[in-house]
């Protein structure tokens, strides 16, 4: 009896969040691989396509003029991603939403990314993100092109409830009886069957080898969807550290304070000089009453490694640092959140990992449908009447 209240609640879930589970999934797997091939697919905006005589980069002040130079006069750069090796371009964003709108050619009002060669200024390309391949595909997973407000929440909701089909799955792929040939049946695909037989076993079977990556998966999808689930979850894990340490900005112990009037470019350069070795730092530019930050990804791929530096625009002091080295287990594992989803934790064998789970999570409402619809009742053929013989 329970096993068929699960098997009912499975099939329902699935047959309504069927389709989204799959955009999702798919999506997913186009996106695992972006930032390891868009130097290969788009090099002629994030690779520096001339070789300049200077190797000191233009202060950024300078170039971020320069790209918005480039865009129209409405729109404005709003972050800088830059990358420390001398191959590679700089990205200046100018992006604006609207998240009120429901659909995402409203909601984006526009987003344009300007590839600019940072050692001679250079404007290697403009790029209308908006409607960039990778960025659509990643607003979709993200958001199904509905907006913010509708799609985020969709997503979430569906999300979770993939968790449940996963859970649920697992209910009714539990063997009856652990016997030898019971669990070959439960854990292996046997391809000489028919079909039909076929479909449900990779259902099962497939569903069974990936649930507790796809569980992560989806967990870590739900902590980018809800920022108390972040919190908490940070807080839980903290509790685990051996060491007690705090998740607040930690201030710096050497005492720094740089020109207010030059903060822009001289923490840019007090950022490289400490972090000579870094992959990437992104600025973003934030208001005169926040403070200035400046994020630094040290390695590559990998946004769980990292430092954050905070300076007090109007006295260009080093407020604070946060850093990977300085947190808790728990934020430890939100910072790496990104890293967990998406694979790039232990680099590529996990992303071919994550690609791979899912791949099989984007399989799974098609053959669930396909079980369904073989599993319908079939209705019974009406037999002719037979003409009774009238004897003579």
């Amino acid at each position: 009896m329970f096993k068929k209240s699960v098997l009912w609640l499975h099939k329902w879930l699935g047959l309504v969040v069927g389709l989204i589970i799959f955009v999702v999934s798919v999506t997913g797997c186009i996106y695992v691989f972006f930032d390891d091939i868009k130097t290969i697919i788009y090099p002629e905006r994030y690779m520096i396509q001339e070789k300049s005589s200077n190797t000191q980069a233009k202060p950024l002040s300078e170039l971020i003029e320069i790209a918005n130079a480039a865009l129209p006069k409405q729109e404005k750069v709003t972050r800088v991603d830059l990358y420390l090796a001398k191959d590679r371009t700089w990205v200046f964003r100018a992006n604006k939403t609207d998240k009120d709108k429901i659909l995402y050619s409203n909601y984006m009002v526009y987003y344009k990314r300007v590839f600019v060669d940072p050692y001679n200024g250079k404007v290697q390309f403009v790029e209308n993100t908006k409607t960039e391949f990778f960025h659509v595909v990643l607003q979709l997973h993200q958001t199904l092109l509905l907006g913010k407000s509708l799609g985020k929440m969709i997503v979430a909701i569906s999300t979770i409830i993939f968790m449940v089909l996963t859970i649920s799955g697992l209910i009714l792929w539990w063997p009856k009886k652990w016997k030898r040939k019971m669990v070959k049946k439960a854990v292996w695909v046997d391809f000489s069957v028919r079909w039909k037989r076929l479909v449900y076993d990779l259902h099962n079977v497939l569903g069974f080898q990936t649930f507790i990556f796809a569980l992560i998966i989806a967990f870590t999808g739900l902590i980018f969807a809800f920022l108390g689930l972040k919190k908490s979850t940070a807080e839980f894990f903290n509790q685990m550290s051996d060491v007690e340490k705090s998740s607040e900005l930690i201030a710096q112990k050497k005492s720094v304070k740089l020109n207010p009037n030059q903060l822009l470019n001289e923490s840019l350069l007090f950022a490289m000089k400490e972090n000579p070795n870094a992959d990437m730092m992104s600025v973003r530019l934030r208001d005169p009453d926040e403070q200035k930050d400046i994020q630094v990804r040290l390695d590559k791929g990998k946004t769980g490694i990292f430092k954050w530096y905070y300076f007090d625009q109007n006295t260009g002091e080093l407020a604070n640092v946060k850093s990977n080295e300085n947190q808790g287990f728990g934020d430890d594992l939100v910072s790496m959140n990104y890293d967990l989803h998406t694979g790039g934790v232990l680099g590529y064998p996990t992303k071919i990992l994550a690609f791979i789970v899912s791949f099989i999570c984007a399989s799974l409402p098609i053959t669930g449908a396909i079980v369904w619809w073989n599993k319908r009742p079939k209705k019974k053929k009406k037999k002719p009447i037979g003409k009774k013989l009238v004897k003579n």
